[in-house]
This record gives C-alpha cells, sequence and structure tokens, in this order.
C-alpha cells in the first residue's frame, strides 16, 4: 500500500486489471470469481457492453456543466426513476451517504415546516447509511462512530424489525418526523425482516404524520428480486427512498427520490451538488436501467436467488457451525456460530470474492447477470471452504 494514501482502507493482496461479466483478473493473470460485485454495485457485472458504450460516448460528447443549466439526461433518468419507484421528484448526489444526506435534511426541513424545533428521526440498531457525520450519527454501528464524537443529534435508535419499539416512541416523543429504514439489513448481516415490518412502518407513519424513508442503496435495482425491496410488500410505498450503488453499475451517482409533500419540501438554495447528475452518470445510470429491463435482470436475480438459497442448504443445511442460511434475491448471507473473517482471504487465495459482515456473516452480492453455471461454482467452491473452515 503507497504511503502516499491515507490508510483509511486495510485492502486485500491483489490489485485487478481487468474484468468481463461475473470474472475479475488479477495483474498477474490469476482469475476471480466476483460473488461481491463491488459490494452490490456491478448489478451489471465488469465492463458490461452497454455501460462502456454509455460512458464512451458520451464522454466523447459532454461530462459537466453543474446544475445551474438544464440537463436532457439528468431529466429523462427522473422521469425513469419516479415512474419505476411510484415516487414524484428526484436529487441526484454522487453517493449512497450524500443521497441520505439529502433525505435527513430533507426530513429536518419538514419538520421545521411544521413548527417542530427539534426534528428527530427514528433509526434502526445494526443499521448502515453512511460515514458522513450525520449519516454516521444514524447509522447503528458504534465502530463507524467511535472517535468522531460529538456525533449529530436528532435521532433515536430502536431494534430493527421491531414494530412495538416504533410504536412506543410515538407514545412519547413529540418531535419525530421520518422514521429511516433499510428493507434489508446489509452491512448489519443481510437481516431480512417480518413481512408486515414495512406496511407495518407505512401504517404508523400515517398515523402520526411521519415521513417513512428507506434506504435502498443496497437493495435496489433489481437485487432483492423486484426493482425495490419496498415492492416485495403491497401497502409500504415510502414517502422517501435513497439510492445508488448499482445505479450506476461502478459510476459515482446518488439519488433521493420523494413523493407527496416531502418532494415539495426543497425548494432552490436549501440543497444541491456540483456534480450530482452530470450528464455522464445519468446517461449510464439510464444505460442501466435500459438493460435490467430488457434482460429482465429483476426476475433473474429473483430466480437464481431461489437457486442459490437452496444449493447452499443442501450443501450446508446438516452442517455443525451453520446457523442459518437467509436471503431474498441476490442479497445472500450464510450466518456462522463464530467469527470468521479470515474466509475472505482463505476464498480469495482460491480465486473467489466474498466478504464477510456482522463479525460471523458470510455475504454474497453476485452480479444479477451470473449464470448458473457460475452459481453452482459459487456453491460448490464456497461450501467446501466453509466446511473446511469449520472443521479445524
Amino acid at each position: 500500500m503507497s504511503d502516499a494514501l491515507m490508510h483509511t482502507y486495510a485492502p486485500l493482496p491483489v490489485t485487478f486489471d481487468k474484468g468481463d461479466g461475473c470474472w475479475l483478473w488479477d495483474t498477474e493473470g490469476k482469475r476471480y470469481l466476483d460473488a461481491l460485485g463491488g459490494i452490490a454495485v456491478c448489478g451489471l457485472g465488469h465492463a458490461h457492453p452497454a455501460v462502456t458504450e454509455a460512458i464512451c460516448q458520451q464522454a466523447g460528447q459532454l461530462i459537466h456543466t453543474s446544475n445551474l443549466y438544464h440537463i436532457a439526461h439528468q431529466q429523462a433518468l427522473a422521469d425513469k426513476l419516479t415512474a419505476l419507484a411510484g415516487m414524484e421528484r428526484v436529487f441526484f448526489s454522487n453517493s449512497g451517504a450524500e443521497a441520505n444526506e439529502a433525505a435527513i435534511k430533507l426530513a429536518r426541513l419538514h419538520g421545521h415546516s411544521r413548527g417542530i424545533e427539534k426534528p428527530t428521526v427514528i433509526v434502526m440498531e445494526g443499521s448502515f447509511h453512511g460515514r458522513t457525520l450525520a449519516t454516521l450519527s444514524a447509522t447503528g454501528n458504534r465502530k463507524v462512530q467511535a472517535g468522531f464524537e460529538p456525533l449529530v443529534s436528532g435521532f433515536l435508535r430502536v431494534p430493527y424489525n421491531d414494530l412495538d419499539a416504533i410504536a412506543a416512541v410515538a407514545k412519547n416523543n413529540q418531535n419525530v418526523v421520518a422514521v429511516l429504514v433499510e428493507p434489508i439489513q446489509g452491512e448489519g448481516g443481510i437481516r431480512i425482516p417480518d413481512d408486515n415490518y414495512l406496511p407495518g412502518i407505512r401504517a404508523l407513519c400515517n398515523d402520526n404524520n411521519w415521513l417513512m424513508m428507506l434506504d435502498e442503496i443496497q437493495t435496489g435495482m433489481g437485487r432483492s428480486g423486484q426493482w425495490f425491496a419496498y415492492q416485495q410488500q403491497s401497502d409500504a410505498t415510502p414517502d422517501v427512498m435513497t439510492l445508488a450503488k448499482a445505479l450506476g453499475n461502478g459510476m459515482p451517482i446518488g439519488a433521493c427520490l420523494a413523493r407527496g409533500a416531502a418532494a415539495h419540501t426543497f425548494q432552490p438554495g436549501n440543497h444541491g451538488s456540483t456534480y450530482g447528475g452530470n450528464p455522464l452518470v445519468c446517461r449510464v445510470a439510464l444505460s442501466v436501467i435500459d438493460t435490467i429491463e430488457r434482460k429482465k435482470l429483476c426476475e433473474r436475480a429473483a430466480s437464481l436467488g431461489t437457486r442459490l438459497l437452496a444449493a447452499f442448504g443442501e450443501q450446508l443445511a446438516d452442517v455443525e457451525g451453520v446457523n442459518e442460511i437467509r436471503g431474498k434475491g441476490l442479497l445472500l448471507a450464510i450466518e456462522l456460530d463464530r467469527p470468521c473473517a479470515e474466509l475472505v482471504k482463505i476464498a480469495l487465495a482460491e480465486g473467489l470474492l466474498i466478504n464477510v459482515t456482522a463479525n460471523n456473516v458470510v455475504r454474497l452480492l453476485p452480479p444479477l447477470v451470473m449464470s448458473n453455471d457460475e452459481a453452482t461454482q459459487l456453491v460448490e467452491q464456497l461450501s467446501t471452504l466453509i466446511r473446511d473452515f469449520l472443521s479445524r
């Protein structure tokens, strides 16, 4: 690692040189099966021709003008996303953290417009919303927050998947203006709530005049088997939704979508971004959406996820030390009964890219374009590594 880089990361001992679909090659020519997809970013895999064409064509035409002017691709992308999500308006940023910052600012401004002096947002234990001061304050992970005190005030934390806890807050706090929640907790270990959880939050928000805000940064863009994970249940449409990661397939773009009163809260001067929604990233995002639609990749994520869950169940169900195998679409988790971070390096040595989160959860976020043969290889290779690890 170069001494010229701040040591904010502890990168694995590999440098990748090229990619194609679900595969990456390092600078020594070794090939790796990518079951992480750049942490749920590369939904279309690596070097997808539609993304490559969009980047090359737009880079040769126009990259940036700023939001002082109309941007045709930005307007087209806004129309497309709001239609897919059942929302009204969108603000474009450069990352998921920035999209969540916009949502938090929007909630506070909305609260102040209602005469609430100290607007409060309910957030969840085990959540992850970003590393800016406001988003790490909203995050339910003490490790992310340590050393950055004083944290931003205005957040009230409750257990995930606990509607009673949210209802209790409604009785005792008059400053709440919104609930911010992941429909499936990603960094928290692919934690999938009960089917009534999101509809229950929707009902509580309706009853208390709160904004329901969903962080779909990791779950959105087809990964769950629907365009957005909240579409798995009826009566769960949020007032605010944030996106990033797979929206640009590697190009830096985030989005904060809103409907109803939330869609009309921001006015000129309330929020902004120099780079956000520039012609290049919006053109790429449009190509991503078009490819997902044409290739029916939402449906593919749902069917392949079911296939992978069943296959891992056959391979690992009776293995001592495997606590649970769970997933929704191509958000998959294999929870072990012990810390297993070293599995990442073990798998890397065998040409397989995985991730461990929440200390003991193997997290898989493969590209939506993964083939059946690649899925079979993933199951067989990873299952063998897990069995060997647990038998030591």
